[in-house]
C-alpha cells in the first residue's frame, strides 16, 4: 500500500470522525406522548403565568397578616421651631425616633386576612387547571399529528390505486371497452385523493409547527411521532365519576373558596361593631433647641411610651352598609356554588354519554375497516384465478384505505372524548405522572 493511499484513509477517518457526531445529532428521535406533555409543561408561558400570579396571591396574605406582626420604626430629623414646638403629625419635633406597634385585636382584618387565603388557595387551583388544559392541549395535538401522518400514508397509497385504474380504465376507453363517462369518473376518484392528500400534508405542517410551539422542539429537529397507542379508557361507573367530578372539580373548589371568603368579609363587617385593640410603643430623642423648656414644667431628651391603644365605635353608617353588602355579596357566592355543581353534573353526565356514543362509532368504523379487508382478500384470491381485474383489485384498496381513515378518525375522536373525561374527573395527572 502507497503513500498516497495511507493518506486517502487517514482523510477519510478524519472525515468520518468530524462528521459522524453531527450526523448522529441529527438523526430523528422518537417523541413520545409523555415526552412532549413533560416538554410542554416546562416550555408553557401560561402555565408559568399561573405560577406568578400564585406567588402574587401568597405575597397578598403576607402583606395583609402584616399588621399583626411585629412593626418597628425608626427616623431622625430636625426642625426649627418658634413659638410652641410642633409638626404637621400633631408630635413635636424629635432628633431621633423608634416607634413600634402590632395590632392585637382587629375582626376586619382578620376577616380580609383569612379571605385573602381562601383567595390564595383558589390562585393554587388556577395553576392546577392550566396545567391540565396544557396537558390536554398538548396529547390533543400530538394524537392528531399522529393520526393525520397514518392517513396520509394511507391516502398516498390510495392515490397510486387510483392512478393504477384511472390509467386501466383509460386503456380500455382507448381500445372501445369503456364509456368515456368511466373515464371522467376515475379522474374524479383521482383529483379527490389528491384534494384530500393536499388538506392532510397542511394540516400536518399546522399541527408541527404547534407541537413545536408547545414543546419548545427547535426548527431543525424532526417531530418523530410514537406509534404506540396511547390508553384513556376508564372503567368506572357513571355515579364514581360524577362523585370524583364533584370532588375535584376546580371551578366546584373555587367557587366554595370564595363563599368562604366572603363568609370571612362578612363576619368581619360585623365585627366593625367590636373594639380594635394594638400595642404601641415609642422612644423619642428631643432637641433642646426647639424650646421644650419654655413650654413644659419638665424636659427630659429621653422619652419612652409604651402601653396599648382601644378604638370603640360609637356610631358609624359605613358599618351597616358594609354588613348589608357583604351579606349580598356571601348570598350571590352561595347561589354560584349551587350553579357551579350544576352545571359540572350536567358536563359530566354529558361527557359520559359522549364517550360511549363514540366508543359506537369506533366500533362501527373497526368493523368497516374488518369488512373491507376481508373484501380486499377475496378479491386478491379472485385476481390471482383470473376472475378479477386489476381495477377490481384496485377499487378493493381504495375502499380499504378509506375505511382505515375513517377508523383513525374515529379513533382519535374516542381518545379527544376520553381525555375531556378524565379532566373533568380529576384523573388526568394520574395518567401523566
Amino acid at each position: 500500500m502507497n503513500s498516497r493511499t495511507h493518506a486517502c484513509l487517514a482523510a477519510a477517518a478524519l472525515c468520518a470522525l468530524l462528521i459522524s457526531p453531527a450526523a448522529r445529532a441529527q438523526e430523528p428521535q422518537t417523541l413520545t406522548l409523555r415526552q412532549a406533555v413533560t416538554l410542554a409543561l416546562q416550555n408553557s408561558r401560561d402555565l408559568a403565568l399561573a405560577k406568578v400570579q400564585y406567588s402574587i396571591a401568597q405575597g397578598q396574605v403576607s402583606v395583609d397578616k402584616g399588621e399583626f406582626h411585629p412593626n418597628l420604626y425608626t427616623g431622625a430629623g430636625a426642625a426649627y421651631t418658634s413659638g410652641f414646638p410642633a409638626t404637621p403629625g400633631g408630635n413635636g419635633p424629635s432628633v431621633f425616633s423608634l416607634s413600634y406597634t402590632q395590632t392585637v385585636f382587629n375582626l376586619p382584618l382578620s376577616g380580609q386576612v383569612k379571605a385573602a387565603e381562601d383567595r390564595a388557595v383558589n390562585a393554587k387551583l388556577e395553576l392546577d387547571r392550566v396545567r391540565n388544559d396544557v396537558i390536554v392541549r398538548t396529547a390533543s395535538v400530538y394524537l392528531d399529528l399522529a393520526n393525520v401522518r397514518h392517513s396520509l400514508e394511507l391516502m398516498r397509497s390510495e392515490q397510486a390505486s387510483a392512478e393504477r385504474i384511472l390509467q386501466v380504465t383509460q386503456d380500455r376507453a382507448n381500445a372501445g371497452q369503456e364509456l368515456p363517462i368511466e373515464v371522467t369518473r376515475s379522474q374524479l376518484t383521482a383529483a379527490q385523493v389528491q384534494e384530500r392528500i393536499l388538506k392532510l400534508e397542511g394540516r400536518e405542517e399546522n399541527l408541527t409547527e404547534q407541537i413545536r410551539s408547545l414543546t419548545g422542539i427547535p426548527e431543525d429537529r424532526a417531530v418523530v411521532t410514537d406509534s404506540e397507542e396511547p390508553s384513556f379508557a376508564t372503567d368506572q361507573q357513571e355515579t364514581d365519576l360524577l362523585g370524583m367530578a364533584m370532588k375535584t372539580d376546580p371551578g366546584i373548589q373555587e367557587a366554595e373558596n370564595e363563599r368562604s371568603a366572603r363568609q370571612h368579609i362578612f363576619q368581619g363587617a360585623k365585627g366593625e361593631y367590636w373594639p380594635s385593640i394594638s400595642v404601641i410603643g415609642q422612644y423619642e430623642v428631643l432637641a433642646k433647641y426647639n424650646n421644650y423648656s419654655e413650654f413644659y414644667n419638665h424636659f427630659q431628651r429621653n422619652n419612652i411610651t409604651l402601653g396599648f391603644t382601644v378604638q370603640i365605635p360609637l356610631f358609624s353608617a359605613k358599618t351597616r352598609a358594609d354588613v348589608s353588602l357583604a351579606r349580598s355579596q356571601l348570598n350571590e357566592a352561595q347561589l354560584l356554588v349551587g350553579n357551579k355543581k350544576d352545571a359540572v353534573r350536567q358536563d359530566v353526565e354529558q361527557k359520559v354519554r359522549s364517550v360511549r356514543e363514540l366508543d359506537a362509532e369506533r366500533e362501527v368504523a373497526r368493523l368497516e375497516l374488518k369488512l373491507a379487508q376481508q373484501t380486499l382478500d377475496l378479491v386478491e384470491a379472485k385476481f390471482e384465478d383470473g376472475r378479477a381485474t386489476l381495477r377490481d383489485l384496485e377499487q378493493a384498496r381504495l375502499d380499504e384505505n378509506d375505511k382505515w381513515v375513517a377508523f383513525l378518525d374515529a379513533n382519535l375522536a374516542r381518545q379527544e372524548g376520553q381525555l375531556s373525561l378524565l379532566e373533568a374527573t380529576g384523573q388526568l395527572a394520574k395518567v401523566f405522572q
